[in-house]
């Protein structure tokens, strides 16, 4: 996982993703000054705000409907404020729970409307762990059991043909951290990832 300010950047699979129109132009997506949208997928409680505080603060403005409250509109509010941020040349985490391409498509279109790049962060479900962690939240930020089950009816771990250009895997380390990894295509971590 790239630390804020680190400019390394994991080795891309041979393959290109469909439709990598929207480059900028004289520059790739491969160029570190590009921006990006890191879309966080996961379950509620599964750990998705932690970390982009714990490792995108930094770098990413945050974007989450979690801060819009009850407003009408917001996915039109949210698209905006990431076309925003992308047209000013910062980098965008989308913060929801981001369970499908009903999701995802959106995110990945404003990318390419931009020429930006587009990481997909997979949270692996854990119902119990979610579960957990929800009930540990306070009585404003905790969602309805029931929530977290509507969501893993949904979630679907993200692909490069998809329209990713990188996907990583995140888990808790058990030291109150993460354990960030490559995703290949077929979602496991590329052999050189030491697992």
């Amino acid at each position: 996982m790239q630390e804020p300010g680190d400019r390394t950047h994991l080795p891309e699979p041979s393959a290109d993703p469909p439709e990598r129109s929207g480059e900028l132009p004289g520059r790739s997506r491969d160029d570190p000054d590009v921006p990006e949208i890191a879309v966080l997928v996961g379950l509620q409680g599964s750990g998705k705000t932690t970390f982009f505080r714990d490792r995108l603060a930094g770098t990413h403005v945050h974007v989450s409907k979690d801060n819009l409250g009850k407003r009408r509109r917001r996915q039109a509010r949210q698209m905006r404020m990431i076309d925003e941020a992308l047209a000013a040349g910062r980098n965008v985490a989308v913060d929801n729970t981001n369970p499908s391409r009903e999701e995802w498509d959106p995110l990945i279109e404003m990318a390419r409307t931009h020429g930006a790049k587009v990481t997909g962060y997979w949270f692996p479900p854990d119902v119990p762990g979610s579960l957990r962690r929800n009930a540990a939240r306070t009585p404003r930020t905790r969602v309805p059991d029931v929530g977290i089950y509507a969501t893993v009816s949904r979630l679907r771990r993200p692909l490069r043909s998809d329209g990713f250009d990188e996907l990583r895997t995140v888990r808790f380390d058990g030291t109150g951290g993460f354990d960030v990894t490559a995703m290949d295509e077929s979602g496991d971590p590329p052999d050189d990832a030491g697992r």
